[in-house]
């Protein structure tokens, strides 16, 4: 992130005063780089250019915990982790295991749509998010959504703005539908002999009345796949869960994990080179199949039951990339090795570039917010 050293950084208390910014940045032609926790500043392609900072760590308030409706109204700037104590307090959680949530804020994982294991049960960011605060590049104000879990009205700003790296303005306050905690917790981890047994056990848990929460499968170039099986509710519901899968996978012997291991994916991404894959659940062995091919013997990945995966590889990736998208997937370079350093973030975009760009066009015409960031060099 060395093109961000000695900018000029802005904190904003209010959205007035962001709008104010964003106001006087357009007008002067200052390109602007929006930050939260600055956990995954080095996400998508470094900007075209950049004039200031605006940091939303003053816009950290939880407004709303409407708690009888499952809803919640958060400033961008808090952090994941403050929101997920403060919901607590009431029995309820944002359904959601976002990277390093103790310094990634509600606005940061937004911005990269940053969802975990658990959306094979509840769904990702956008499927939670219900509302939102946006401030234009010109300093309009624009909010979109409702608190009322069902609300379906309007133009979905929420959805548009969920992943697009704050190239279409700035996220200042975000309403997201809740559920409640679990009343109990349980983490089973099975060792599989090879991926493509890895594979059909997954396909297989997928296709059952087996009711785990989360499932992701954990393999790299020296270690064996071991997949790991998270289970919510009473203590004899997870009993009569797990007595099903010992069935279906046909073991007798299951290791009883903490919930550390859903955090695998933290690790993966602590040093070096990491990208994230999406590919048919199907394809996940064949997936497998090519990253060896790279020839990178430390490589480590998860993947998670729904195809979407995280690795960990520093070997040149474009024939990986081909493969991937050959088969309807996609791969995106998150942090680059010196051998990946010319590739583009993001790969094939297909036909969805040109609205992409008219999107980009009315929201910020002057290209003020994270030029250059997104798909397409917009």
């Amino acid at each position: 992130m060395d093109f961000l050293h000695g900018l000029r950084v802005v904190e904003p208390a209010n959205e007035q005063e962001v709008s104010a910014a964003l106001l006087c940045a357009n007008r002067d032609g200052l390109a602007v780089i929006p930050r939260g926790g600055g956990t995954k500043l080095d996400w998508g392609n470094p900007p075209a250019r950049a004039g200031l900072i605006l940091s939303t760590a003053r816009l950290n308030r939880i407004i709303e915990h409407a708690w009888a409706d499952l809803t919640v109204t958060v400033e961008a700037g808090c952090t994941v982790a403050d929101l997920q104590h403060a919901l607590a307090i009431r029995g309820q959680r944002l359904a959601l295991d976002a990277l390093w949530p103790e310094r990634a804020t509600v606005g940061g994982i937004l911005s990269v749509n940053d969802s975990g294991a658990l959306r094979l049960t509840y769904g990702g960011l956008r499927d939670l998010i219900i509302g939102i605060t946006l401030v234009l590049a010109d300093g309009t104000i624009a909010r979109s959504g409702g608190k009322v879990v069902k609300n379906v009205a309007g133009y979905d700003l929420p959805k548009l703005a969920t992943g697009a790296l704050g190239t279409l303005g700035v996220i200042t306050q975000a309403i997201f539908r809740l559920h409640p905690l679990p009343r109990n917790t349980r983490t089973l981890t099975l060792d599989c002999a090879d991926i493509d047994s890895a594979q059909a056990l997954l396909l297989t848990l997928q296709g059952s009345n087996v009711a785990h929460t989360a499932l992701q499968v954990r393999l790299g170039g020296s270690m064996a796949p071991k997949m790991d099986i998270l289970l919510e509710g009473t203590d004899a519901g997870m009993e009569a869960q797990e007595a099903r899968i010992r069935g279906l996978a046909r073991v007798t012997l299951i290791e009883k994990g903490d919930t550390s291991i859903w955090r695998a994916r933290e690790e993966l991404t602590a040093g070096g080179a990491f990208s994230k894959l999406s590919v048919l659940p199907a394809n996940i062995a064949t997936t497998v199949s090519a990253i060896e091919r790279t020839g990178d013997p430390e490589w480590y990945a998860v993947f998670y039951a729904n195809g979407i995966g995280w690795l960990s590889l520093n070997a040149p990736l474009n024939e990986l990339r081909v493969e991937v998208e050959a088969g309807g997937g996609s791969l995106f370079v998150l942090r680059r090795s010196p051998a990946q350093a010319r590739m583009d973030t993001w790969g094939e975009t297909g036909d969805a570039l040109p609205l992409m760009r008219a999107i980009k066009s009315q929201f910020d015409p002057n290209g003020t917010l994270n030029p250059g960031r997104f798909a397409g060099g917009i």
